[in-house]
C-alpha cells in the first residue's frame, strides 16, 4: 500500500471514531451542565461545571435502587444463560441427531423474534403464579433470546475443538463432567467470555420486557430513566448523568473480555 493510501485509510478511521464517539462526549458533557445551560447555549464544555446530577443519582433510592436491581437481574440471566448453554451447544456440536439442524434454527428464530410478540404470554403467566415485579422474573424472561445467542456463540467454538481430545480423555479414565470442567472448559474459554459479554449487554440494554414485568421492587434503571419527563419539562442534565453511568458496567465487562472479543472476531462467530 502507497503512503496516499495509508494516509487516507487513517483519516477515514479517525473521522469515523469521532463520529462514533460524539453521541457519548456530548451525553457526557450535559451530566455536567445545569437544565438551564442545556437550553440556554450551544458549548463544546460545561460553562458552569457541576456535580449536582450525579449527586441526585447516587444518593436517591429511587434513582440508584434502578441500577442494583438492573445488575441483579442481568447477573442471574448471565450466570443461568452460560449454564444452560453450554451442555446444549456441546450437545450440538458433537452428536448428530433427527431434526438437529431444524432444532438449532428455531433456537435462532427466538433472537430474531421481537420482545414485544412474547409480553402477554410473560404478563400473563408470571401474574398467574406471583413472579410478577421481581429480578428473576425479568431474568427468566431474557433466557428466550440469551440461551440461543449463547448456544450459537459456543458452538462455534466448540466445533473448533477436534474430537479427539474428548476420546483421549475417556481412555484416560476421566469422566464427563471431570473432563468438561477440567479440559474441555479452559479450552472454550474465550468463547465463554464473548457468550458471557452479549448476554450481559442484551439484557443490560432491553427495556420493552423489563419495564413491563417489574414496577416497584425490581424497577430498572432503564425504566427509571424515563420519569425524567414532567410538566416541567424534561430533565436532560439528569437523564444524561444517569446515561452516562449506565456506560460503566458495560465499559466494565468490555475491559475484561476485551481479549475474548477479539478472539471471538478471528474465528468469524461473532
Amino acid at each position: 500500500m502507497n503512503k496516499s493510501g495509508f494516509q487516507k485509510r487513517t483519516l477515514f478511521l479517525w473521522l469515523y471514531i469521532v463520529f462514533a464517539l460524539l453521541p457519548v462526549y456530548w451525553m457526557i458533557n450535559m451530566s455536567f451542565k445545569t437544565n438551564e445551560d442545556i437550553l440556554a447555549s450551544f458549548s463544546l464544555l460545561p460553562q458552569h461545571f457541576t456535580w449536582a446530577n450525579y449527586k441526585t443519582i447516587l444518593t436517591d433510592a429511587s434513582w440508584y435502587s434502578g441500577y442494583i436491581n438492573s445488575l441483579i437481574y442481568v447477573g442471574i440471566n448471565t450466570v443461568i444463560s452460560i449454564t444452560v448453554a453450554l451442555p446444549a451447544a456441546y450437545a450440538f456440536s458433537r452428536f448428530s441427531f433427527l431434526g438437529d439442524k431444524h432444532v438449532f434454527f428455531w433456537l435462532l428464530t427466538n433472537r430474531m423474534t421481537p420482545p414485544a410478540v412474547f409480553l402477554l404470554p410473560f404478563f400473563q403467566l408470571y401474574s398467574t403464579v406471583g413472579l410478577l415485579d421481581t429480578h428473576l422474573a425479568v431474568a427468566m424472561a431474557h433466557l428466550l433470546f440469551n440461551v440461543p445467542l449463547a448456544v450459537w456463540i459456543l458452538e462455534g467454538f466448540m466445533s473448533g475443538i477436534p474430537r479427539e481430545i474428548d476420546e483421549t480423555a475417556y481412555i484416560d479414565g476421566y469422566t464427563f463432567p471431570a473432563f468438561f470442567i477440567k479440559i474441555f472448559l479452559p479450552l472454550i474459554k474465550a468463547g465463554v467470555g464473548v457468550a458471557a459479554f452479549f448476554c450481559f449487554m442484551f439484557s443490560w440494554v432491553e427495556l420493552l420486557l423489563a419495564r413491563t414485568l417489574t414496577s416497584v421492587n425490581a424497577k430498572p434503571i432503564v425504566a427509571i430513566m424515563t420519569r425524567t419527563v414532567s410538566a416541567a419539562g424534561m430533565d436532560w442534565a439528569t437523564l444524561a448523568a444517569a446515561g452516562t453511568l449506565t456506560i460503566v458496567p458495560g465499559a466494565i465487562v468490555i475491559w475484561f473480555v476485551r481479549n475474548y472479543i477479539a478472539k471471538g472476531f478471528a474465528m468469524g462467530r461473532v
